[in-house]
């Protein structure tokens, strides 16, 4: 049986408002396969977002463990955790986080300016990026000369423009009308099939979620 890339071992993890705590995670066990398509489904509140942040090293568990690739993420110094985060995690958001001063193309090239990288390098990297998501036309294009679709792909461009194992999505079509959000999903779909990427996908959205290969429902809290 393959090894887990994602291992999530009795992890619990609450947040504070004052001397409130919430709990939000309760005791979450979850294995995911390298190059599986795996969403999370269900209600705001339920978790779904502090699990991607968990996975990502934003934040870390209150308690159980959480494994990438066989590196426990919350022994990582900050530093540590940075440095791995940049090459081996994919995050894309909601709202795209473009700067909107900067070309798609240096939009893209962000994550690169971080490596030992030449330019010329970074530029082919960037060239690579942009044409997988569809966008080797658009890469002088500033975001407000682009789609809402078109943002989102400039955003999963930069996202993989490190050649990370895992992408991390994060509600990547609730901003979008419906036929942007299909091609989004398709996109990814792609993403995982021809390129071998490990995708985790939060929504609330159950047609988003039955693009995935596995759905897991989460609901306050625990897998149900």
């Amino acid at each position: 049986m393959a090894t887990s890339i994602i291992d999530i071992q009795k992890v619990s993890h609450s947040y504070f408002r004052d001397d409130i705590e919430i709990p939000v995670l309760k005791q979450l066990t979850l294995n995911i396969e390298p190059a599986s398509f795996v969403a999370l489904l269900g209600p705001s509140g339920s978790g779904k977002t502090t699990i991607l942040n968990l996975m990502a090293g934003f934040d870390r568990p209150m308690h159980g463990r959480i494994s990438i690739n066989q590196i426990n993420v919350s022994q990582l110094s900050e530093r540590q955790l940075a440095r791995w985060r940049a090459k081996a995690i994919g995050f894309i958001f909601q709202f795209y986080n473009l700067i909107p001063v900067l070309t798609a193309a240096e939009n893209v090239e962000l994550p690169l300016l971080l490596t030992s990288l030449s330019r010329a390098q970074r530029a082919k990297h960037v060239a690579t990026a942009l044409r997988l998501v569809g966008l080797g036309d658009r890469m002088t294009h500033y975001p407000r000369q682009l789609s809402g679709g078109q943002e989102q792909r400039v955003a999963i461009a930069r996202a993989i423009v490190m050649d990370p194992a895992i992408l991390l999505a994060d509600e990547p079509t609730g901003n979008l009308d419906s036929e942007a959000a299909e091609e989004i999903m398709i996109l990814l779909q792609r993403l995982n099939a021809e390129q071998g990427k490990t995708i985790v996908l939060v929504t609330h959205d159950l047609e988003a979620a039955q693009r995935a290969t596995t759905i897991c429902k989460l609901q306050k809290g625990r897998l149900v």
